[in-house]
């Protein structure tokens, strides 16, 4: 099971950017849809959906946090796992780009024959890069975080801590900014890729003057067996109490968690809409989800 799952936040346009996603990508499909009624913001409706068979969740929850380039999705072009993969970068590309900003532009760059960066129509950021065959092996999807503004030089300390955080983790390439690489500072993190349970992420500092930063729009789903993982995680990754709420948690580098136990995606999934309203009453309520509060509300 994938352990942590990214989580994206839209206005009214989940469905619609699932659904476009499903129809570009191979290896996609839209798992459920759950609609929440009578939520602060009105009526949410969360979809599961894949892109090459790595899991995304998205909710419609309203405007209050807006997407932006301090969150992306790498996606590795590697000829040993995409037949044709420069051929379906490149047509993946022209889809992305309908309605949505070029960041940096499809071309041949120091560290791929073919690489771009691209903000689509829905808000989401996008790293197309065809991958080195003879390099060593990485997913095809790749969530990647981008240090800017006050949290500039601290991709190799939030990697460090991440790492210590979750098992199964381990550091895997690294590579700094050398000297004359102004506004970048000498040292700081040019990219790196490092494991957590299982999977793979990548980050980098960049000391341009981007007019973004980390925000809820794109969290992460930590998924919990139990309540002991619960309080475990809970521990370790909230460190903004202000924004402690239905599960969600900031960490020291404003990265947004959601701390959740994977019975209640089964609860919701299968809850009568009685049912439903009594758990989203629930989880509202509280700040740390608790297993068997959450069984009550479902057993009505």
């Amino acid at each position: 099971m994938q352990k942590i799952i990214p989580h994206l936040w839209f206005d009214k346009e989940a469905k619609e950017a699932a659904d476009f996603y499903t129809s570009i990508f191979p290896n996609t499909k839209i798992n459920y849809t759950i609609m929440l009624n009578n939520t602060p913001g009105g009526d949410a409706e969360i979809v599961g959906f894949e892109v090459f068979d790595y899991r995304i969740d998205a909710i419609s929850a309203g405007p209050m946090f807006k997407l932006n380039p301090s969150n992306s999705f790498m996606i590795n072009f590697d000829p040993k796992q995409i037949e044709n993969a420069e051929e379906k970068l490149r047509e993946i590309w022209k889809k992305l780009s309908e309605n949505g900003k070029a960041l940096m532009p499809l071309d041949e760059y120091p560290f791929s024959k073919l690489y771009g960066w691209i903000e689509d129509n829905y808000g989401v950021s996008w790293q197309l890069i065809l991958s080195n065959p003879d390099g060593e092996e990485r997913p095809i999807i790749i969530p990647s975080f981008l240090f800017v503004q006050e949290n500039y030089g601290k991709a190799e300390e939030a990697s460090e801590y991440y790492i210590s955080v979750f098992n199964d983790s381990k550091r895997g390439t690294i590579s700094r900014y050398p000297a004359g690489t102004e506004p970048d500072i000498e040292g700081t993190i040019n990219y790196t890729d490092f494991k957590l349970a299982g999977q793979w992420f990548a980050s980098m500092d960049s000391n341009y003057n981007h007019e973004f930063k980390f925000n809820e729009a794109f969290s992460f789903i930590v998924n919990c067996e139990s309540q002991e993982e619960i309080d475990y995680y809970w521990e370790k990754l909230s460190a903004v109490p202000d924004s402690d709420q239905c599960g969600w948690v900031k960490d020291k580098f404003n990265v947004s968690w959601q701390i959740v136990p994977t019975v209640l995606n089964d609860m919701m999934l299968n809850a009568t809409p009685e049912q439903m309203t009594s758990l989203t009453q629930a989880v509202l309520g509280m700040k740390k989800l608790n297993i068997k509060e959450l069984e009550k509300a479902y057993n009505i």
